[in-house]
């Protein structure tokens, strides 16, 4: 690895765990750059989801005040994202490389979808703020599942998925429901990446940049996360989408 890639993966690991904390979708930051460098897609997409883990960890770190009181309600998602994520590692690991290149860019683009959308459906979840119930039932957990099955076999938007789902679920503010967020997108990777870290052939290297990127941003992002201007955000996102999904194709 040349230190232009290193510093590269680096800056990319940065940048994916600012996004994750504030929004989520930090993977399409992150794997088109190891996709560019020569990864096969299978190990950027193991590596990836490795190195990710300690900026989630910081990021709801940084959320903790917005955890309080909380834990009834993340005590019952929880298992449901933890069941999700280990589904989705497995399907990872048995389905053939070729499924993987053909299954992902559908993802990708379902991502940028979501992106763009992004102000719709957090407009929809602040109006919603206002209502009294909170509808944590099974199709609430099933949805949660589903997502933590998309999140251990790939997972880009993961975030926007469980911002989306909750906030239609439950009665609470929007930085308490992206908390929330953080702690489950958070448990998906580490429990992916705890059985790729023992199955799967890692990029070690590519890993250790991308955790030490995505501990810095997902610290400054969880500080100073508000701040930044969404749009300039997406544009940036759906820009490195689309590169992925041409490189892949």
């Amino acid at each position: 690895m040349s230190l232009p890639e290193a510093l590269g993966i680096l800056a990319a690991g940065g940048a994916a765990g600012a996004i994750n904390v504030i929004v989520g979708s930090g993977t399409l930051i992150t794997f088109p750059v190891l996709l560019a460098f020569g990864y096969a897609p299978v190990v950027a997409n193991v590596s990836n989801t490795i190195g990710l883990v300690p900026g989630s960890i910081a990021g709801a770190i940084g959320y903790r005040h917005e955890l309080r009181g909380q834990r009834p309600r993340i005590a019952k998602l929880v298992v449901a994202s933890g069941l999700g994520a280990v589904t989705g590692a497995i399907l990872l690991l048995t389905l053939p490389p070729s499924a993987f290149k053909s299954i992902v860019p559908v993802f990708i683009v379902i991502a940028l979808v979501l992106i763009v959308a992004q102000p719709w459906l957090t407009s929809l979840l602040r109006r919603r703020d206002t209502e009294a119930r909170e509808r944590l039932g099974p199709a609430a957990l099933l949805a949660v599942f589903a997502t933590g099955v998309y999140g251990g076999y790939f997972g880009a938007a993961q975030g926007i998925l469980l911002l989306s789902i909750l906030g239609l679920a439950v009665h609470d503010t929007l930085q308490r429901i992206n908390a929330t967020k953080n702690v489950l997108a958070g448990l998906v990777n580490l429990l992916a990446g705890v059985i790729f870290a023992v199955v799967a052939h890692v990029s070690w290297p590519a890993v250790g940049l991308i955790a030490a990127g995505s501990v810095i941003g997902g610290t400054l992002g969880g500080r100073y996360g508000r701040r930044l201007p969404p749009t300039a955000l997406r544009a940036i996102i759906v820009a490195v989408g689309i590169v992925a999904i041409v490189r892949l194709l």
